[in-house]
Protein backbone atom coordinates (compact mmCIF):
# COMPACT_ATOMS: atom_id res chain seq x y z
CA UNK A 1 0.00 0.00 0.00
CA UNK A 2 2.31 2.13 0.83
CA UNK A 3 4.24 2.39 -2.66
CA UNK A 4 1.12 2.43 -4.35
CA UNK A 5 -0.23 5.64 -2.31
CA UNK A 6 3.03 7.47 -2.11
CA UNK A 7 4.00 8.42 -5.81
CA UNK A 8 -0.04 9.30 -6.04
CA UNK A 9 0.05 11.48 -3.58
CA UNK A 10 3.25 12.76 -5.35
CA UNK A 11 1.36 13.11 -8.67
CA UNK A 12 -0.75 15.31 -7.21
CA UNK A 13 1.48 17.82 -5.38
CA UNK A 14 3.75 18.12 -7.72
CA UNK A 15 1.64 17.99 -11.19
CA UNK A 16 -0.81 19.55 -10.32
CA UNK A 17 -0.43 22.99 -11.34
CA UNK A 18 1.43 21.77 -14.32
CA UNK A 19 -1.44 19.63 -15.39
CA UNK A 20 -3.45 22.82 -14.65
CA UNK A 21 -1.35 24.52 -17.22
CA UNK A 22 -1.81 21.87 -20.05
CA UNK A 23 -5.62 22.16 -19.64
CA UNK A 24 -5.85 25.43 -19.45
CA UNK A 25 -3.44 25.16 -22.93
CA UNK A 26 -5.30 22.78 -24.93
CA UNK A 27 -8.68 24.88 -24.15
CA UNK A 28 -8.10 26.68 -26.77
CA UNK A 29 -5.63 29.49 -28.64
CA UNK A 30 -4.34 31.98 -26.78
CA UNK A 31 -5.74 30.32 -23.25
CA UNK A 32 -2.35 29.88 -21.74
CA UNK A 33 -1.94 33.45 -22.99
CA UNK A 34 -4.96 34.67 -20.76
CA UNK A 35 -3.62 32.32 -17.45
CA UNK A 36 -0.09 34.49 -17.81
CA UNK A 37 -1.68 38.07 -18.26
CA UNK A 38 -4.95 37.49 -16.11
CA UNK A 39 -6.52 41.08 -16.32
CA UNK A 40 -6.46 41.43 -12.05
CA UNK A 41 -4.29 43.77 -10.47
CA UNK A 42 -0.53 41.93 -10.44
CA UNK A 43 -2.46 39.49 -12.32
CA UNK A 44 0.74 38.91 -14.46
CA UNK A 45 3.07 38.45 -12.06
CA UNK A 46 0.69 35.73 -10.50
CA UNK A 47 0.37 33.85 -13.58
CA UNK A 48 4.24 33.38 -13.74
CA UNK A 49 4.24 32.20 -10.70
CA UNK A 50 1.49 29.61 -11.92
CA UNK A 51 4.17 28.98 -14.95
CA UNK A 52 7.16 28.65 -12.57
CA UNK A 53 5.56 26.11 -10.37
CA UNK A 54 4.27 24.53 -13.64
CA UNK A 55 7.51 23.91 -15.06
CA UNK A 56 9.25 23.17 -11.32
CA UNK A 57 6.50 20.59 -10.77
CA UNK A 58 7.25 17.98 -13.87
CA UNK A 59 11.25 18.20 -12.66
CA UNK A 60 10.45 17.37 -9.65
CA UNK A 61 8.11 14.63 -10.25
CA UNK A 62 11.61 12.80 -12.77
CA UNK A 63 13.67 13.34 -9.32
CA UNK A 64 11.66 11.40 -7.03
CA UNK A 65 10.61 8.82 -9.23
CA UNK A 66 13.99 8.39 -10.21
CA UNK A 67 14.98 8.31 -6.15
CA UNK A 68 12.04 5.87 -5.82
CA UNK A 69 12.85 3.42 -8.49
CA UNK A 70 16.62 3.62 -6.85
CA UNK A 71 15.67 2.46 -3.57
CA UNK A 72 12.56 0.16 -5.02
CA UNK A 73 15.98 -2.05 -6.73
CA UNK A 74 17.92 -1.69 -3.87
CA UNK A 75 15.42 -2.64 -1.10
CA UNK A 76 14.20 -5.31 -4.08
CA UNK A 77 10.62 -4.12 -3.50
CA UNK A 78 9.15 -3.81 -6.77
CA UNK A 79 5.70 -4.16 -6.38
CA UNK A 80 5.12 0.13 -5.99
CA UNK A 81 7.50 0.65 -9.56
CA UNK A 82 4.84 1.08 -11.95
CA UNK A 83 3.87 3.94 -10.00
CA UNK A 84 6.88 5.23 -9.85
CA UNK A 85 7.61 4.85 -13.95
CA UNK A 86 4.12 6.86 -14.59
CA UNK A 87 5.04 9.26 -12.36
CA UNK A 88 8.21 10.06 -14.34
CA UNK A 89 6.58 9.92 -17.42
CA UNK A 90 3.89 11.85 -16.46
CA UNK A 91 6.71 14.61 -15.22
CA UNK A 92 7.90 13.93 -18.42
CA UNK A 93 5.28 15.02 -20.88
CA UNK A 94 4.13 17.63 -18.95
CA UNK A 95 7.22 19.52 -18.64
CA UNK A 96 7.71 19.25 -22.73
CA UNK A 97 4.35 20.32 -22.97
CA UNK A 98 4.30 23.29 -20.50
CA UNK A 99 8.13 24.54 -21.96
CA UNK A 100 6.44 24.78 -25.32
CA UNK A 101 3.39 27.12 -24.12
CA UNK A 102 4.04 30.57 -25.66
CA UNK A 103 4.71 33.21 -22.96
CA UNK A 104 3.64 36.59 -23.94
CA UNK A 105 6.16 39.53 -23.99
CA UNK A 106 7.00 40.92 -20.21
CA UNK A 107 6.23 44.27 -21.24
CA UNK A 108 2.80 43.68 -22.08
CA UNK A 109 -0.08 44.64 -20.18
CA UNK A 110 -2.62 42.58 -18.62
CA UNK A 111 -4.95 41.32 -21.46
CA UNK A 112 -3.13 43.04 -24.41
CA UNK A 113 -1.51 39.57 -25.15
CA UNK A 114 -5.56 37.92 -26.06
CA UNK A 115 -6.05 41.18 -27.76
CA UNK A 116 -2.83 40.89 -29.78
CA UNK A 117 -2.99 37.14 -30.76
CA UNK A 118 -6.73 37.19 -31.50
CA UNK A 119 -6.03 40.28 -34.22
CA UNK A 120 -3.15 38.32 -35.55
CA UNK A 121 -5.17 35.28 -36.37
CA UNK A 122 -7.99 37.93 -37.76
CA UNK A 123 -5.37 39.19 -39.69
CA UNK A 124 -4.27 35.98 -40.88
CA UNK A 125 -7.34 34.05 -41.62
CA UNK A 126 -8.30 37.70 -43.37
CA UNK A 127 -5.10 36.95 -45.44
CA UNK A 128 -5.79 33.75 -46.69
CA UNK A 129 -8.97 34.86 -48.10
CA UNK A 130 -7.99 37.92 -49.61
CA UNK A 131 -5.32 38.93 -52.59
CA UNK A 132 -3.10 41.63 -51.61
CA UNK A 133 -3.80 44.75 -51.92
CA UNK A 134 -1.40 47.70 -51.35
CA UNK A 135 -3.65 50.90 -50.59
CA UNK A 136 -0.63 52.74 -50.20
CA UNK A 137 -0.05 53.30 -53.53
CA UNK A 138 -2.40 54.36 -56.46
CA UNK A 139 -6.14 54.87 -56.04
CA UNK A 140 -8.71 52.17 -54.29
CA UNK A 141 -12.21 51.77 -53.57
CA UNK A 142 -12.67 50.48 -49.86
CA UNK A 143 -16.62 49.04 -49.36
CA UNK A 144 -16.83 49.96 -45.59
CA UNK A 145 -20.86 49.67 -45.69
CA UNK A 146 -22.90 48.13 -48.51
CA UNK A 147 -25.97 48.28 -46.41
CA UNK A 148 -29.44 49.28 -45.80
CA UNK A 149 -31.51 50.41 -42.93
CA UNK A 150 -32.45 46.96 -42.54
CA UNK A 151 -30.16 46.08 -40.06
CA UNK A 152 -28.28 43.05 -41.83
CA UNK A 153 -25.10 42.19 -39.61
CA UNK A 154 -23.54 40.67 -42.22
CA UNK A 155 -23.76 44.81 -44.26
CA UNK A 156 -22.55 47.57 -42.15
CA UNK A 157 -24.63 51.28 -43.19
CA UNK A 158 -23.43 52.61 -46.41
CA UNK A 159 -19.99 53.80 -46.12
CA UNK A 160 -17.25 54.06 -48.77
CA UNK A 161 -13.46 54.47 -48.71
CA UNK A 162 -11.32 55.81 -51.39
CA UNK A 163 -8.52 55.58 -50.44
CA UNK A 164 -5.73 57.71 -52.79
CA UNK A 165 -1.86 57.41 -52.25
CA UNK A 166 -2.38 56.15 -48.86
CA UNK A 167 -4.73 58.68 -47.57
CA UNK A 168 -8.67 57.54 -46.96
CA UNK A 169 -11.64 60.41 -48.18
CA UNK A 170 -14.73 58.94 -46.75
CA UNK A 171 -18.23 58.95 -48.08
CA UNK A 172 -20.94 58.27 -45.54
CA UNK A 173 -20.64 57.60 -42.22
CA UNK A 174 -23.60 54.39 -41.68
CA UNK A 175 -23.39 52.54 -38.43
CA UNK A 176 -20.41 50.43 -37.82
CA UNK A 177 -18.15 52.77 -39.76
CA UNK A 178 -15.24 53.54 -37.80
CA UNK A 179 -14.98 49.51 -36.88
CA UNK A 180 -15.60 48.30 -40.34
CA UNK A 181 -12.63 50.86 -40.86
CA UNK A 182 -10.47 49.37 -38.28
CA UNK A 183 -10.97 45.70 -39.66
CA UNK A 184 -10.01 47.06 -43.29
CA UNK A 185 -7.27 48.47 -42.05
CA UNK A 186 -5.68 45.03 -40.45
CA UNK A 187 -7.10 43.24 -43.53
CA UNK A 188 -5.20 45.55 -46.25
CA UNK A 189 -1.91 46.75 -43.80
CA UNK A 190 -2.93 50.05 -44.21
CA UNK A 191 -2.21 52.93 -42.06
CA UNK A 192 -4.92 55.67 -43.88
CA UNK A 193 -7.91 53.57 -42.68
CA UNK A 194 -7.03 53.16 -38.70
CA UNK A 195 -9.19 55.52 -36.91
CA UNK A 196 -7.13 58.07 -35.75
CA UNK A 197 -6.54 58.71 -39.73
CA UNK A 198 -9.75 59.33 -40.69
CA UNK A 199 -10.69 62.83 -40.98
CA UNK A 200 -12.29 63.79 -43.82
CA UNK A 201 -15.89 62.78 -45.11
CA UNK A 202 -18.40 64.01 -47.31
CA UNK A 203 -22.24 62.78 -47.21
CA UNK A 204 -24.29 62.14 -49.99
CA UNK A 205 -27.47 63.16 -47.66
CA UNK A 206 -28.66 63.27 -43.98
CA UNK A 207 -30.69 59.85 -44.04
CA UNK A 208 -30.13 58.12 -40.59
CA UNK A 209 -28.54 54.84 -42.12
CA UNK A 210 -25.59 57.45 -44.15
CA UNK A 211 -24.91 59.54 -41.16
CA UNK A 212 -25.78 57.45 -37.78
CA UNK A 213 -21.98 56.66 -38.08
CA UNK A 214 -21.18 60.12 -37.42
CA UNK A 215 -20.46 60.56 -33.54
CA UNK A 216 -18.63 57.31 -34.15
CA UNK A 217 -16.75 58.77 -36.38
CA UNK A 218 -16.20 61.83 -34.79
CA UNK A 219 -15.24 60.89 -31.28
CA UNK A 220 -13.81 56.99 -31.54
CA UNK A 221 -11.19 58.70 -33.69
CA UNK A 222 -10.28 61.12 -31.19
CA UNK A 223 -10.12 58.91 -28.76
CA UNK A 224 -7.84 57.27 -30.97
CA UNK A 225 -5.55 60.23 -31.40
CA UNK A 226 -6.33 62.30 -34.18
CA UNK A 227 -5.41 65.79 -33.62
CA UNK A 228 -6.96 67.83 -35.95
CA UNK A 229 -10.92 68.30 -36.49
CA UNK A 230 -12.76 66.35 -38.92
CA UNK A 231 -13.57 67.87 -42.02
CA UNK A 232 -17.26 66.96 -42.82
CA UNK A 233 -18.49 68.52 -46.14
CA UNK A 234 -22.40 67.57 -47.51
CA UNK A 235 -26.05 68.55 -48.48
CA UNK A 236 -27.61 71.53 -46.77
CA UNK A 237 -28.13 70.68 -43.11
CA UNK A 238 -24.49 69.02 -42.74
CA UNK A 239 -23.50 72.34 -40.94
CA UNK A 240 -26.42 72.17 -38.20
CA UNK A 241 -26.35 68.87 -38.19
CA UNK A 242 -22.57 68.77 -37.20
CA UNK A 243 -23.40 71.83 -34.68
CA UNK A 244 -26.46 69.67 -33.02
CA UNK A 245 -23.98 66.29 -32.63
CA UNK A 246 -20.84 68.42 -30.83
CA UNK A 247 -23.91 70.08 -28.37
CA UNK A 248 -25.39 66.44 -27.92
CA UNK A 249 -21.60 65.07 -26.84
CA UNK A 250 -20.66 68.31 -24.93
CA UNK A 251 -20.71 66.38 -21.70
CA UNK A 252 -18.88 63.95 -23.12
CA UNK A 253 -16.15 66.46 -24.33
CA UNK A 254 -15.51 68.04 -21.50
CA UNK A 255 -14.76 65.26 -19.39
CA UNK A 256 -12.12 63.95 -22.24
CA UNK A 257 -10.66 67.31 -22.20
CA UNK A 258 -10.71 68.16 -18.07
CA UNK A 259 -10.27 64.42 -16.91
CA UNK A 260 -7.44 62.37 -16.59
CA UNK A 261 -7.88 60.69 -19.85
CA UNK A 262 -5.10 61.89 -22.12
CA UNK A 263 -6.58 63.84 -25.39
CA UNK A 264 -5.75 65.74 -28.06
CA UNK A 265 -7.07 69.21 -27.78
CA UNK A 266 -9.25 70.22 -31.75
CA UNK A 267 -10.01 66.63 -32.64
CA UNK A 268 -13.37 66.45 -31.20
CA UNK A 269 -14.60 69.18 -33.00
CA UNK A 270 -15.97 69.22 -36.95
CA UNK A 271 -15.46 71.67 -39.62
CA UNK A 272 -18.68 71.44 -41.62
CA UNK A 273 -19.39 72.62 -44.56
CA UNK A 274 -22.86 73.17 -46.53
CA UNK A 275 -21.77 72.13 -50.03
CA UNK A 276 -23.03 74.08 -53.48
CA UNK A 277 -22.72 71.33 -56.48
CA UNK A 278 -19.40 71.77 -58.43
CA UNK A 279 -16.00 71.26 -57.14
CA UNK A 280 -15.84 70.88 -53.63
CA UNK A 281 -12.86 69.60 -53.05
CA UNK A 282 -8.92 69.25 -53.98
CA UNK A 283 -5.35 68.95 -52.86
CA UNK A 284 -2.30 67.56 -54.07
CA UNK A 285 -3.79 63.81 -54.61
CA UNK A 286 -7.55 64.07 -55.54
CA UNK A 287 -9.98 66.13 -56.95
CA UNK A 288 -13.67 65.98 -55.68
CA UNK A 289 -16.91 66.97 -57.76
CA UNK A 290 -20.51 66.86 -56.34
CA UNK A 291 -23.13 66.50 -58.33
CA UNK A 292 -27.28 66.52 -57.97
CA UNK A 293 -29.50 63.30 -57.68
CA UNK A 294 -33.01 62.80 -57.17
CA UNK A 295 -33.87 61.21 -53.62
CA UNK A 296 -37.22 61.66 -52.77
CA UNK A 297 -38.36 63.93 -50.09
CA UNK A 298 -34.72 65.82 -49.57
CA UNK A 299 -34.30 69.36 -50.70
CA UNK A 300 -30.51 68.36 -52.14
CA UNK A 301 -28.66 64.97 -52.16
CA UNK A 302 -24.97 64.07 -53.29
CA UNK A 303 -23.31 61.99 -55.76
CA UNK A 304 -19.27 62.36 -55.88
CA UNK A 305 -17.22 62.33 -58.37
CA UNK A 306 -12.95 61.54 -57.28
CA UNK A 307 -10.54 62.33 -60.03
CA UNK A 308 -6.73 61.23 -59.15
CA UNK A 309 -4.21 60.44 -61.22
CA UNK A 310 -4.29 57.52 -61.89
CA UNK A 311 -8.49 56.85 -61.66
CA UNK A 312 -12.23 57.93 -62.00
CA UNK A 313 -14.53 56.99 -59.44
CA UNK A 314 -18.12 58.04 -59.15
CA UNK A 315 -20.51 56.90 -55.84
CA UNK A 316 -24.27 57.70 -56.63
CA UNK A 317 -25.59 57.91 -52.86
CA UNK A 318 -28.87 56.85 -52.67
CA UNK A 319 -30.57 58.22 -56.16
CA UNK A 320 -33.73 57.52 -58.13
CA UNK A 321 -33.05 57.11 -62.21
CA UNK A 322 -31.74 60.14 -64.32
CA UNK A 323 -29.14 61.62 -66.10
CA UNK A 324 -26.92 62.69 -63.60
CA UNK A 325 -24.71 59.65 -62.66
CA UNK A 326 -24.32 59.19 -66.66
CA UNK A 327 -22.84 62.52 -67.19
CA UNK A 328 -20.83 62.12 -63.67
CA UNK A 329 -19.08 58.92 -64.89
CA UNK A 330 -19.01 59.38 -68.17
CA UNK A 331 -16.41 56.17 -68.63
CA UNK A 332 -15.42 56.84 -65.33
CA UNK A 333 -13.11 53.68 -64.19
CA UNK A 334 -15.43 52.69 -61.58
CA UNK A 335 -19.15 53.42 -60.70
CA UNK A 336 -20.80 52.47 -57.18
CA UNK A 337 -24.08 52.59 -57.67
CA UNK A 338 -27.31 51.85 -55.32
CA UNK A 339 -29.96 49.44 -56.50
CA UNK A 340 -33.34 47.47 -55.46
CA UNK A 341 -34.61 44.16 -56.75
CA UNK A 342 -37.05 44.63 -59.96
CA UNK A 343 -38.00 41.18 -59.54
CA UNK A 344 -38.81 41.43 -55.60
CA UNK A 345 -40.17 45.14 -56.19
CA UNK A 346 -43.74 43.29 -57.28
CA UNK A 347 -43.90 42.06 -53.66
CA UNK A 348 -44.01 45.16 -51.76
CA UNK A 349 -46.67 46.95 -50.75
CA UNK A 350 -48.33 49.55 -52.75
CA UNK A 351 -46.87 52.51 -50.07
CA UNK A 352 -43.36 51.06 -50.21
CA UNK A 353 -43.34 50.66 -54.63
CA UNK A 354 -44.58 54.32 -54.63
CA UNK A 355 -41.43 54.98 -52.04
CA UNK A 356 -38.82 53.15 -53.73
CA UNK A 357 -39.77 54.08 -57.39
CA UNK A 358 -39.57 57.83 -56.21
CA UNK A 359 -35.88 57.24 -53.96
CA UNK A 360 -34.28 54.58 -55.63
CA UNK A 361 -32.86 52.67 -59.16
CA UNK A 362 -33.91 49.13 -59.72
CA UNK A 363 -32.21 46.82 -61.49
CA UNK A 364 -33.67 47.15 -64.48
CA UNK A 365 -33.25 50.97 -64.49
CA UNK A 366 -29.72 50.42 -63.25
CA UNK A 367 -28.79 48.51 -66.15
CA UNK A 368 -29.44 51.59 -68.50
CA UNK A 369 -28.06 54.15 -66.67
CA UNK A 370 -24.62 51.76 -66.35
CA UNK A 371 -25.01 50.74 -70.75
CA UNK A 372 -24.93 54.55 -70.78
CA UNK A 373 -22.17 55.94 -68.32
CA UNK A 374 -19.82 53.38 -69.50
CA UNK A 375 -17.56 52.24 -66.79
CA UNK A 376 -14.75 49.72 -66.68
CA UNK A 377 -16.85 48.40 -63.75
CA UNK A 378 -19.88 48.42 -62.57
CA UNK A 379 -20.13 47.90 -58.61
CA UNK A 380 -23.67 47.57 -56.90
CA UNK A 381 -23.93 48.43 -52.79
CA UNK A 382 -26.75 49.71 -50.94
CA UNK A 383 -28.55 46.84 -52.43
CA UNK A 384 -32.36 46.07 -51.28
CA UNK A 385 -32.56 42.92 -52.18
CA UNK A 386 -35.59 41.52 -50.11
CA UNK A 387 -34.38 38.05 -50.06
CA UNK A 388 -32.80 37.93 -53.93
CA UNK A 389 -29.50 36.48 -53.91
CA UNK A 390 -26.29 38.75 -55.30
CA UNK A 391 -26.40 35.97 -58.50
CA UNK A 392 -30.06 36.91 -58.86
CA UNK A 393 -29.56 40.79 -58.83
CA UNK A 394 -26.97 40.56 -61.03
CA UNK A 395 -28.57 38.77 -63.46
CA UNK A 396 -31.63 40.76 -63.61
CA UNK A 397 -29.16 43.58 -64.42
CA UNK A 398 -27.74 41.26 -67.48
CA UNK A 399 -30.96 40.37 -68.63
CA UNK A 400 -32.42 44.40 -68.92
CA UNK A 401 -29.14 44.78 -71.04
CA UNK A 402 -25.67 45.57 -69.70
CA UNK A 403 -22.88 43.99 -70.80
CA UNK A 404 -19.93 45.61 -69.21
CA UNK A 405 -18.21 44.67 -66.27
CA UNK A 406 -20.36 44.07 -62.77
CA UNK A 407 -19.95 43.24 -59.09
CA UNK A 408 -22.06 42.92 -56.23
CA UNK A 409 -20.48 44.77 -53.56
CA UNK A 410 -19.87 43.30 -50.38
CA UNK A 411 -18.22 45.14 -46.86
CA UNK A 412 -14.33 45.27 -46.87
CA UNK A 413 -14.45 44.41 -50.80
CA UNK A 414 -11.87 46.76 -52.61
CA UNK A 415 -11.93 47.75 -56.56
Amino acid sequence: MKSTVRPTIWALLVLGPAIAWVIVWLIGPNASSAVVTMDLPFGRDLGIVWRALALIGPILALALATRGLGHSVREEHYTGMAEWVALGAGGAVLLALVSSADLPDRGEKPGVAVARARSEAAALKAAEATPPVDLETGTHVVLLGTGTPDPDPEASGPATAVVVEGKAYLVDAGPGVVRRAAEAAIRYESPALQAENLDIAFLTHLHSDHTAGLPDLVHTSWVAGRAVPLRLLGPDGTKAMAEHLTEAYEADIQNRLNGLQPATPDGWRIDATDLDAGVVYEDERVRVTAFEVPHTGWPEAFGYRFDTADRSIVISGDTSPGDAVVDACGGCDVLIHEVYSAARFEGRSAAWQAYHAQAHTSTVELADIASRASPGILVLYHELSWGETAEEMVEEIRAAGYEGPIAYGRDLDVY
